[in-house]
């Protein structure tokens, strides 16, 4: 019981630390001033915020479990984050140009709100736009080489071939074949998709048991009907697999391709400040980046455990 206890407020006593390093040791003077404590302020905040959960947890099970359950590793994240604190911020001991305070960094999501704000909605268009378009293809190509042994024949050595190349490599290339980089963009993060969804696809139809078809045959089921309701179906934990590795794959993808040319972005944000020179708008550019990547890998999460309900219990992810 009082281990348990000690899990939940792990968390609490990380930034109860963390705020008196804060405030009892004072700023490196090789670091820069900034305006406001945003780093203190983030972790009052962050504070009030599992202080008032920890209160709710005496009278939710879930909450109390899912706290127990996470409150260590968010303590052990505060715990490094107030470790760099203490190299970069109140020690210097890394190169302040390179290794800016934590308050710099935090800052950057106030002062910089509005533009932050237009490069995610502007990677969100084109990372919305390359992803289907990617994920069509390659979840029609996955079916068509999975069920059919003839387009299989030609179509996968063109996929062995195209597949594994980076597709940023291609960008010499498609910037001389598409009219803007915009369009360009589109075909690289495109790319980066079709190659697992294709793969995964066309591997989880080609796994699924024999017996499934052959059972479906008995019953009087049409081709179609094997594919669409017996085969696709029992595949879907492999394609869902493809749909996670192209999801971080479009990321790195869309970082790279948003350098080639377009003027809105994260990616052209992250290129933009570091010309300038301005590590704490980087980093916080990064941190912004991986935020987004993890929100669209848990709602990928969610609505595959909607959509393949029956595996729970049955295949650990």
């Amino acid at each position: 019981m009082i281990l348990k206890q000690i899990k939940k407020i792990s968390l609490i006593i990380s930034l109860v630390f963390a705020i008196l390093v804060q405030i009892l040791i004072p700023y490196s003077a090789k670091q820069p001033e900034t305006q406001q404590p945003y780093y203190l302020y983030f972790l009052y905040i962050l504070g009030v915020i599992f202080i008032i959960i920890y209160i709710f947890s005496f009278f939710s099970r879930k909450i109390s479990g899912t706290l127990e359950k996470i409150g260590p590793l968010l303590a052990g994240g505060v715990l490094i984050l107030n470790i760099v604190n203490l190299v970069c911020s109140k020690y210097a001991l890394l190169h302040v140009l390179f290794f800016p305070s934590l308050d710099r960094i935090f800052g950057v999501f106030v002062n910089d709100r509005e533009l932050l704000f237009k490069c995610v909605l502007s990677s969100g268009k084109l990372l919305l736009i390359g992803f289907t378009v990617g994920a069509v293809l390659g979840f029609t190509t996955g079916i068509l080489v999975g069920f059919n042994k003839k387009i299989a024949y030609w179509v996968n050595p063109f996929i062995k071939v195209i597949g594994p190349i980076p597709p940023t490599s291609w960008s010499p290339l498609v910037l001389s074949l598409f009219s803007t980089s915009y369009q360009a963009a589109v075909f690289m993060i495109a790319l980066a998709v079709w190659f697992p969804v294709t793969v995964m696809t066309s591997n989880g139809i080609q796994n699924v048991q024999q017996t499934y078809f052959e059972v479906a045959d008995t019953l009087g089921a049409g081709k179609l009907y094997k594919i669409f309701k017996v085969g696709i179906p029992a595949a879907l934990p492999s394609v869902f697999l493809g749909f996670f590795y192209a999801t971080t794959g479009s990321f790195v993808t869309l970082v790279t391709a948003e350098m080639f040319g377009c003027k809105s972005g994260i990616g052209w944000y992250l290129n933009w400040q570091k010309s300038m020179m301005l590590y704490a708008n980087v980093y916080a550019g990064l941190i912004l980046l991986a935020v987004l990547c993890n929100v669209i890998i848990t709602i990928l999460f969610k609505f595959k455990d909607r959509i393949l309900g029956w595996q729970k219990g049955v295949i650990k992810w």
